[in-house]
């Protein structure tokens, strides 16, 4: 329905009808946005929404802003809470933060079908725990919950008829099933100062993403496992709620520490397929030293710092853990650092603008948990 102008702070509508929603619908998805952007602040989204009000004429004198804030509070998508100087202010719920995980999701992997089980399928047949609609003779060792009963009877029939009904070995028909796979991945995102530099908002889209992800995995892909960590100058794990309320510090860019993190994040899962995505848009630039003092370098890439990187891609290929890198930049230095950091790991890297950095995000996802199937 909207855009954000990257150029100017503001906003922009693309023509869209939906004569089928009713006046809280409408401002409650254009609300969702705004709230997204203002990292979770309801004041500013709202100033926001006046603003776009009086410029598109969304309301009418029978259904006003107002009404539309007290709608907000008698769904649960806002709760009155006591800020520290003794005054009431309203903020969203847990309630309006899945319903903008579920929108990042709908715009994001839209076009995704989902599935009646929720699960991933390996693409190898044996003894799994789906089934597949294809059927194959008896084998001996084929377990014998396995065989088709209806489909033995069938071909019991065809081969010795109705009238001396026999059934042997080799009527038998078993059910081909897929394993049902699980993965654990790890998300870093970037939240260095670059994100929000040179007039273009980066972390939104990370953002945005993030909640898709967050929101696809709980709710289609549940046996998995899905950690999001950020990283600046240090690295932090953050919970999924805490997503429409992220924001850009004035941090340099320790890609080392947020690996760390990772890494002894996915060493606790039990599952044995396991992955990091790392979404970022500049060169590492700092490091934390053994003794506790940051070693920062603003300028070109330095040594220590990216020969650091290259360490910790080796080790997590040692672990087994294939890293993809969305870098949102395609400095040609920068594009070289990633090269190098990938064939360090033996992972994937994607120099990507803003555009399509879910799609992709999905289709990797979906694929390295095909390839790394185990039996």
């Amino acid at each position: 329905m909207m855009r954000k102008d990257s150029k100017q702070r503001g906003f922009v509508f693309k023509s869209y009808n939906a004569p089928s929603q009713t006046p809280f619908e409408t401002l409650f998805e254009i609300f969702k946005e705004l709230i997204t952007y203002t990292s979770g602040d309801f004041d500013e989204a709202i100033e926001w929404l006046r603003e776009l009000d009086k410029e598109y004429q969304i309301t009418t004198d029978e259904y006003t802003i107002e009404d539309f804030i007290e709608d907000l509070k008698q769904k649960g998508f806002l709760k009155e809470e006591i800020d520290p100087d003794g005054n009431g202010a309203l903020s969203i719920t847990a309630k309006t933060e899945r319903a903008i995980r579920q929108q990042a999701l709908d715009q994001i992997f839209g076009q995704i079908k989902r599935s009646g089980q929720g699960n991933h399928r390996s693409k190898s047949p044996g003894l799994g725990d789906e089934h597949t609609g294809d059927f194959r003779s008896y084998q001996f060792g084929d377990a014998l919950d396995k065989v088709s009963i209806t489909e033995s009877l069938k071909n019991a029939q065809i081969n010795h008829g109705i009238s001396n009904f026999t059934l042997d070995e080799n009527d038998l028909v078993v059910e081909e099933t897929l394993h049902k796979s699980q993965m654990s991945t790890v998300l870093m995102i970037d939240i260095s100062h670059s994100m929000i530099l040179y007039g273009e908002d980066r972390i939104t889209p990370a953002k945005k993403v993030a909640m898709a992800l967050a929101e696809l995995i709980t709710t289609r892909y549940p046996k998995d496992t899905l950690d999001i960590l950020v990283f600046g100058n240090d690295a932090w794990p953050i919970a999924i709620k805490d997503l429409p309320y992220l924001k850009v510090g004035p941090y340099h860019t320790n890609t080392v520490a947020g690996l760390e993190l990772a890494m002894d994040l996915l060493r606790r899962k039990r599952n044995t397929n396991k992955q990091i995505f790392m979404i970022t848009d500049g060169k590492p630039s700092c490091l934390k030293l053994p003794n506790g003092e940051y070693f920062k370098d603003s300028f070109g890439l330095n040594p220590t710092i990216t020969n650091t990187c290259y360490m910790m891609a080796q080790q997590a290929r040692r672990l087994h853990i294939p890293i993809t890198t969305f870098m949102i930049a395609k400095d040609d230095y920068l594009m070289q650092f990633v090269r190098e950091f990938t064939h360090a790991n033996q992972g994937k890297a994607f120099y990507t603008g803003l555009k399509g950095l879910g799609e992709m995000i999905f289709e990797d996802y979906e694929t390295n948990r095909k390839k790394r199937i185990r039996g």
